[in-house]
């Protein structure tokens, strides 16, 4: 495959390079592109457009429709996401942008367009909307946004229209902790069932409902008070797959306090007996800490399944599975535990994200503050007694 490299102003140069031959015709393909820069970037950029090519991946940059894109996009981000985020983005772009602006030119893609598009989204169906969410709204523009910066990079376009778009406003709504009465009476509800020790793990640790799929005897040590965090279980429509945690802090030990290993202690023997019942003979070193009947791993989207259940029984419904990990955080922060030691032990990224999540939780600091201010202050000052 031939090319070259011809100056046509002071930072200006044209790419000239082969793609081919027609199918048809027979006859060779050739194509050309402006470039603005050095001519030494200029020559690395013929030689990234000659390697796409070569591969099959080149696409002319006047012609590509966003839906043309998006099939490279998916294609190359599959290998840059895990499984279940590629769903994901898969579904949104399938969902909520081709059928809007898919057919239209990548290039004549405008920033107004996304306005529209995300305004029609979030309009009532009555209304010849989707009536999506705002929160789904913004889902769908942070995947556009990463995509089309990525279109950035390949030069196919020059920015990015979605970096200018905004995505409808979402309200924030305070989360709702159950309270120590719906606590108790979840437990008293739950005891001798599955379930019951899903609840006491998830209050006890704040674990996401991945991370207590993935919990395996191994993962825990008895003598020592401590849960180690190492993998997730995360759910496809390929299945079930383990992977690490979902940030790097979420590789961590917790501890725990005797009752909570009393409680894990007596899950292992219900173990020991339901396998002894099913013919089996001793638990193998490495098992599940909470698997289904039959000893395999809890799918987390038929855990979350089975909670509902059984708290629409107990007309709980609003309590969800991951109201428990808010539960556990409460209790933490109740107990005067700073952000620092609270974001580690749940596993968050940074503290920021902590504080994000439950500053409404750190309540009366100022008071406190005043407090602290005054009992640090208050015997070295004179005016009091002055007046």
């Amino acid at each position: 495959m031939t090319g070259h490299v011809r100056r046509r102003g002071a930072n200006s140069f044209e790419l000239k390079f082969d793609v081919g031959t027609d199918d048809a015709t027979g006859k060779r393909q050739t194509r050309y592109h402006s470039f603005k820069g050095t001519k030494r970037e200029a020559e690395a950029e013929l030689v990234r457009l000659k390697a796409a090519a070569d591969r099959g991946e080149y696409a002319d940059p006047s012609k590509i429709t966003v839906a043309e894109f998006l099939d490279k996009w998916e294609a190359w981000v599959a290998g840059q996401v895990s499984p279940k985020t590629l769903e994901r983005y898969q579904e949104l772009m399938r969902l909520h942008v081709r059928p809007h602006v898919g057919g239209g030119r990548l290039q004549k893609l405008r920033t107004v367009a996304l306005a529209e598009l995300y305004a029609k989204l979030q309009r009532p169906k009555e209304d010849g909307g989707a009536g999506l969410a705002a929160l789904t709204v913004g889902h769908v523009h942070r995947a556009l946004h990463g995509a089309l910066d990525q279109a950035v990079k390949w030069s196919l376009l020059v920015t990015n229209p979605a970096a200018l778009a905004d995505p409808p406003r979402v309200e924030h709504k305070e989360i709702r902790i159950p309270t120590p009465e719906e606590i108790k009476e979840i437990l008293d509800g739950l005891r001798g069932e599955e379930l019951y020790i899903v609840a006491v793990v998830a209050l006890a640790t704040g674990l996401r409902r991945g991370e207590m799929s993935a919990l395996r005897t191994s993962h825990i040590d008895l003598e020592r008070g401590r849960i180690r965090v190492r993998e997730a279980a995360e759910e496809t429509k390929a299945g079930v797959r383990i992977k690490p945690p979902k940030t790097k802090a979420g590789r961590r030990e917790i501890p725990i306090p005797p009752s909570i290993v009393a409680e894990l202690r007596a899950q292992l023997r219900r173990l020991q007996e339901r396998r002894l019942a099913l013919g089996g003979g001793r638990l193998p070193n490495d098992v599940y800490v909470i698997p289904r009947w039959d000893g395999e791993i809890y799918p987390p989207n038929t855990l979350s399944y089975d909670w509902r259940r059984a708290m629409k029984r107990l007309k709980k419904p609003h309590i969800t599975l991951h109201s428990l990990r808010h539960a556990h955080v409460s209790h933490l922060i109740s107990a005067g535990l700073d952000v620092v030691t609270v974001s580690r032990r749940i596993g968050h990224s940074s503290p920021v994200v902590t504080l994000n999540v439950y500053a409404h939780l750190f309540g009366n600091t100022d008071e406190k503050a005043a407090a602290a201010v005054e009992q640090a202050m208050g015997p070295m000052l004179t005016a009091g007694e002055r007046s």
